[in-house]
């Protein structure tokens, strides 16, 4: 009988050992991991970036300039705006200012198209931050 206890005894700590040990392997297996995790995280600011980006383009063309200095705007003013926007606000004007360039580009719009459209978007800037 005591060869018995001895055994289950050692039996139980054995099994509590491999419990113990194998617990952190399996608390680490999430259903998500750390990378993927980052990366949606990080992806709000990429898309921030990219959309603030789109405008500054529009903005810093040869087109963009000119419309800013018959409009009588500062593109340091301009650019400063661009990163006070809300990102819903970016996000609006990134997707005209995307389909300006590419409309542009395409040749369906003139410069004077797309001077207004600069101006417009300009005008946008100015009253979402006045608002502000």
């Amino acid at each position: 009988m005591r060869v018995s206890v001895q055994w289950c005894a050692r039996a139980l700590a054995l099994g509590a050992l491999v419990t113990f040990f194998s617990f952190p392997a399996r608390a680490q297996q999430h259903v998500v991991s750390l990378n993927e995790l980052k990366e949606d995280s990080a992806k709000p600011a990429q898309v921030r970036h990219s959309n603030e980006q789109a405008i500054r383009d529009l903005l810093g063309s040869a087109a963009g300039q000119k419309a800013l200095q018959s409009a009588g705007v500062d593109y340091q003013k301009v650019d400063k705006a661009v990163g006070q926007l809300s990102d819903e606000e970016a996000a609006r004007l990134a997707t005209r200012a995307r389909q300006a360039q590419k409309d542009f580009a395409a040749g369906t719009l003139s410069d004077r198209d797309l001077l207004w459209i600069i101006l417009i978007i300009v005008a946008v800037l100015v009253v979402a931050l006045a608002v502000r």
